[in-house]
């Protein structure tokens, strides 16, 4: 079941605290709290994606200079006028144009 979160709307308008509930995907949307009864409307939110190829693991994966330059990567540090290799095979200096 999916997490939804939910926010306080105040009779002026102005918003209140935020809350998650659990809720099928087929559920009605709240209109109001669950507890206290006051007006409620439900914030979108980005999906949370994860698997395989999430940022997290590609950055673990990639970001040792030895695997890198074991999958073939040349990786450059900008030195403020070029840039220096790191590992690699790629050319010792590259200068900013």
């Amino acid at each position: 079941m999916p997490k939804y979160v939910y926010q306080i709307v105040f009779d002026n308008g102005d918003v209140g605290e935020q809350f998650e509930v659990f809720q099928k995907m087929s559920d009605e949307p709240l209109t109001e709290h669950p507890e206290t009864g006051q007006a409620v409307r439900r914030v979108l939110q980005p999906p949370n994606i994860s698997g395989a190829f999430n940022e997290e693991r590609i950055n673990r994966a990639l970001g040792n200079d030895q695997k890198l330059e074991k999958l073939g990567f040349t990786k450059y540090v900008n030195n403020g006028q070029g840039y220096d290799k790191v590992c690699g095979e790629g050319p010792d200096l590259t200068k900013k144009k």
